[in-house]
């Protein structure tokens, strides 16, 4: 299974978010999943990345061209793209699952990227998003969500389908209920 996780490429964000991305990177290479990601070595990307492949994980990077020079060493497989939409796009068809960790405006226009491409598909809840709320870090995109899907804007109310995690703990839990609910 291929999983997506969105997450930043800011280096020293500290030891919470670090530790979040080694569980996530920990718990996607445990299980024999395969990491798609930004493909940079930077931040909680490279943190993320270095965990799947030390659990024995593959790791697929999507590097635009302005950024080839940083793509990370530890990918398995490095896919050029032209730009940050066409990675965004890329990453998207890949994923059969999203992981969307704290982020900044990158992270939050993946989340919501991907969250429309996979409604407008129809196919929302056969490849769920789990976004890692740490410490509310998303609760007002949340609740805007909540309140669009009650909106006479929204075409159906699945707009908020979301999987909403309060920390890494959380995650993994939910994440082991959708793997379980596949075998």
């Amino acid at each position: 299974m291929n999983i997506v996780v969105y997450c930043s490429s800011r280096e020293g964000l500290g030891d919470d978010y670090e530790k979040m991305a080694q569980a996530v990177g920990n718990w996607i290479g445990s299980h024999h999943h395969t990491l798609v990601y930004g493909g940079v070595n930077a931040g909680l990307m490279h943190t993320v990345a270095q965990a799947t492949a030390d659990a024995g994980g593959n790791v697929i990077g999507i590097v635009p061209e302005m950024f080839a020079h940083r793509a990370d060493a530890v990918c398995t497989e490095v896919i050029a793209c032209h730009n940050l939409s066409d990675r965004k796009d890329l990453m998207i068809e890949k994923g059969d699952a999203y992981i969307c960790l704290p982020g900044g405006i990158g992270t939050i226009d993946e989340w919501i990227s991907t969250l429309s491409h996979l409604i407008v598909a129809g196919i929302e809840n056969k490849k769920p998003i789990f976004v890692v709320n740490y410490m509310g870090m998303y609760d007002n995109l949340v609740a805007q969500l909540r309140e669009c899907a009650h909106s006479p804007f929204a075409r159906g109310k699945n707009i908020d389908c979301s999987h909403i995690a309060s920390d890494t703990n959380n995650l993994i839990e939910k994440l082991n209920n959708f793997i379980s609910k596949l075998l």
